[in-house]
């Protein structure tokens, strides 16, 4: 089943985000090159796609897992959480309807 990950920054942690952003990417296209993988990226912080210091206001990953279980367990150890980056972050199953 697919489900939403939905993260929120903390605030001033732009540094962090962008040093454990390798990572990060890395986790993201191992689930790409296993086809689970919907879309993926961060949110911007100001209406602009490269929102320079005001950095990211959170990411959303849509992907592929065998549960809501495996999928927080997943997000759980994301570099950005590591990072102390993610201040929150909500798991939701997610239906996708179009694109068909």
């Amino acid at each position: 089943m697919l489900y939403a990950i939905i993260a929120e920054d903390k605030a001033g942690t732009l540094d962090q985000r962008m040093a454990a952003r390798p990572a990060h990417v890395e986790r993201l296209q191992a689930l790409q090159a296993e086809g689970r993988l919907i879309l993926a990226g961060p949110c911007p912080a100001i209406d602009s796609p490269d929102p320079g210091p005001a950095g990211f206001s959170g990411s959303l990953i849509v992907a592929e897992f065998a549960s809501l279980e495996a999928a927080r367990a997943w997000a759980d150890v994301d570099p950005y959480i590591a990072a102390g980056v993610y201040e929150k972050v909500v798991i939701k199953p997610f239906k996708k309807v179009l694109p068909a």
